[in-house]
């Protein structure tokens, strides 16, 4: 059996040890993996989310902030997996999201539009999560065109959210309502 010594390898396996003395919580990726477009479609299509969250922001113009991400939660044990996601798209944070899980988020629009929409209207995904896209995609078009600049474009963007995940939308949609409801009592008055 050939034993390689190279300097190179040797310093990065010392650097590797040392920082995790310095940082144990930290997770050391000493591999690159190279991912296959359709193998990230498919691992979206079990893994990740496209999410729109429209939360209420008083230095908006509208008074409502629309904040579309696509994202994959992984076990810290699997966190190189989002790095080389993050690679392959050139874009996105790694980060801890909770209980020994990391996530890649992308909140970028300039990525969304131009990266993440059109690599998943190439590489389809085959199951619900299909139509999640298909909305998300409407959204990233219709903030394209300002339109979320706008109380009309808010209550559009909302309607299509609405349908993705319910749950923090029923409270958004209140607040809209409620928000109408003073608005047109402020222009009767």
């Amino acid at each position: 059996m050939e034993v390689i010594r190279s300097p190179s390898l040797l310093n990065i396996a010392r650097k590797a040890q040392r920082l995790k003395v310095s940082y144990p919580s930290c997770v050391i990726i000493t591999q690159h993996m190279k991912l296959d477009p359709n193998w990230i479609s498919g691992f979206t299509d079990g893994e990740g989310t496209f999410y729109v969250g429209i939360y209420k922001n008083p230095t908006m113009k509208t008074g409502y902030q629309v904040l579309p991400e696509f994202r994959i939660v992984q076990h810290k044990v699997d966190v190189r997996v989002l790095y080389a996601i993050k690679k392959f798209f050139s874009c996105g944070v790694v980060r801890v999201n909770h209980d020994g899980r990391y996530e890649i988020r992308i909140r970028n629009f300039n990525c969304l539009k131009n990266k993440i929409v059109p690599f998943f209207e190439k590489y389809k995904l085959h199951t619900k999560k299909r139509f999640d896209f298909l909305k998300f995609k409407k959204i990233i078009m219709l903030m394209d065109k300002q339109e979320h600049l706008n109380m009309d474009g808010i209550e559009k963007i909302l309607k299509i959210a609405e349908k993705m995940n319910t749950a923090d939308k029923t409270i958004t949609r209140r607040n809209l309502d409620k928000d109408k409801v003073r608005s047109s009592e402020k222009s009767e008055a």
